[in-house]
């Protein structure tokens, strides 16, 4: 559930309170090679999760903090974590475990880049890549291992990695590692870490589960609590269309011609609806790329690369594929597929809208989805704004306006005078009119009515929010600790990365919840 009641903050500030007083990274008594890094980031002013929690992090303290995603929460414990080790050593002092692969090298490149100027060098380890180019890459001694707990826990069977000098462990998005079963073997390799070491937890929710794990194995934590005035990202605005089954990709088209978005991430509910609108889209003419449990590593950062470097512009998702990416610069999210839950919606949208900047997103519902709008209205505290459905003639004015931002764009910024002779030689044969109007034909995309199917999925209907102290973070059966290694290389899917959950057991009603 949202709601926290359990938790206690000592430090409670709403983001709104300190926008105006937030301190520079030079007033914190950082070392000046880490100065010198955060500098190269681009960060001046300290996000309100980082002035809280570094400072009580430098000086040794636990910490548990609880702050939505896109806050910073990364150089929150990552500047301290580097600052705590000394540069030269050859051990692994800090172990940083995320919940999912993309989370685990998003976390790894930004310590590394905290860490260059030490040299202190930090190391992604989880399922899906081959475990013995972990193994020769664990050789180079990196100070730091960013990892997921089935992978990680491989290593440890295997004793090639050892955690008896780890001084400082980070639970990254405790929540999201609850939901998919991994708290078991949070507390294994917890155990298995020295008990005189800094614990740093951060949540974007704090169940009762979470709590239980921090009594248990953190040493008196400084509580800090970032909260806004609404659970889900302020920045972002939120709307909804009604619309038919069979009429959502239309529409959805539409929306994108209005838009125009310079990157945008479409969520679907299932592997199959991914895999199916993303080469829809790309039928219709926009640059799309699908991501899902099912590609393999390769073709999971084939479409990644593709994504962060601006090649393509929209990338379609499930959920669990698309937790734990920190991608810059999304402007819109759109959920084709109405989220299942409260929970999955505030994950959805806290991809847009980051660290100050805007973000729009738009949810794509039918006539019986409508209750289940209203639960997620109410548990996440905010009013979603009905739009109606563009029509045909609304799309192409958008990308009409788009056409004809970039001919002005290029008149006003770039060298046009090798093209001035040819284009008075035009004007010789056509008015200025007919010129203008052709080149903003060619430069505007036209709505396009290719013929597309996708299979129809079932509503979403209304259920009530999940109790995570009785439900959520269920187990198997036997502990992934006490098998023997395996070999399928597989990323932990639901929570272990057993065969036992391969994807080609379909009798497991669950797996399709975590795809």
């Amino acid at each position: 559930m949202l709601e926290m009641p359990l938790f206690y903050p000592n430090k409670l500030i709403e983001e709104k309170e300190i926008q105006d007083i937030m301190p520079m990274f030079e007033e914190m008594g950082l070392s000046q090679p880490v100065l010198k890094a955060v500098s190269s980031m681009g960060f001046e002013t300290t996000t309100p999760i980082q002035e809280l929690a570094i400072p009580p992090a430098l000086e040794g303290r636990d910490i548990v903090g609880q702050a939505q995603t896109g806050t910073g929460k990364t150089a929150a414990f990552g500047i301290p974590m580097i600052e705590k080790i000394m540069q030269g050593a050859e051990k692994i002092e800090g172990l940083v475990v995320t919940p999912t692969r993309e989370l685990a090298v998003q976390v790894a490149e930004e310590l590394n880049t905290i860490g260059q100027a030490k040299r202190i060098k930090a190391l992604p380890i989880y399922g899906g890549q081959d475990i013995q180019r972990q193994i020769r890459a664990l050789k180079n001694r990196p100070q730091v291992i960013v990892g997921t707990p089935g992978r990680l826990m491989d290593h440890m069977r295997r004793k090639t990695i050892r955690l008896m000098q780890v001084n400082t462990v980070v639970l990254d998005e405790a929540d999201e590692m609850l939901n998919m079963g991994f708290i078991e073997d949070i507390e294994t390799i917890l155990s298995e870490v020295p008990e005189e070491r800094q614990t740093l937890l951060f949540s974007a929710t704090m169940p009762k589960p979470i709590l239980d794990l921090a009594r248990k194995f953190m040493h008196n934590p400084e509580n800090i609590q970032i909260k806004s005035k609404e659970v889900t990202v302020p920045n972002t605005e939120q709307y909804y269309i009604e619309v038919h089954e069979k009429q959502k990709f239309d529409i959805l088209c539409r929306v994108l011609d209005l838009h125009s978005p310079e990157r945008a991430i479409v969520f679907g509910r299932t592997k199959r609806r991914v895999d199916e609108l993303h080469e829809a889209l790309n039928k219709r003419g926009y640059s799309a790329e699908g991501i899902h449990g099912d590609l393999t590593q390769g073709r999971r950062d084939s479409v990644m690369g593709s994504f962060k470097q601006g090649h393509t512009e929209i990338l379609v998702a499930t959920d669990v594929a698309a937790r734990g990416l920190d991608i810059g610069d999304v402007t819109h999210i759109y959920n084709f597929d109405i989220p299942q839950d409260p929970e999955s919606y505030v994950h959805r949208i806290g991809r847009t809208g980051r660290i100050g900047k805007t973000g729009v997103a738009v949810t794509f519902t039918t006539h019986r989805e409508m209750d289940h709008l209203s639960l997620i209205e109410k548990m996440t505290k905010r009013k979603i704004v009905r739009q109606p459905a563009p029509t045909m003639s609304q799309a192409l004015e958008g990308q009409q306006r788009l056409a004809t931002e970039k001919i002005i764009q290029v008149a006003e910024s770039e060298d046009i005078d090798e093209y001035k002779k040819l284009a008075q030689s035009l004007l010789e044969e056509k008015d200025s009119v007919t010129l203008l109007s052709a080149a903003l034909k060619i430069l505007t995309k036209e709505p396009d009515a290719t013929p597309v199917r996708l299979t129809d999925e079932a509503p979403v209907s209304k259920k009530k929010p999940k109790d995570f102290g009785k439900s959520a973070g269920a187990k198997p059966s036997t502990p992934s600790w006490k098998q023997k290694p395996f070999k399928s290389g597989r990323e932990d899917r639901k929570g272990k990365g057993h065969p036992k959950y391969d994807k080609k057991d379909k009798k497991d009603k669950k797996y399709e919840r975590w795809n």
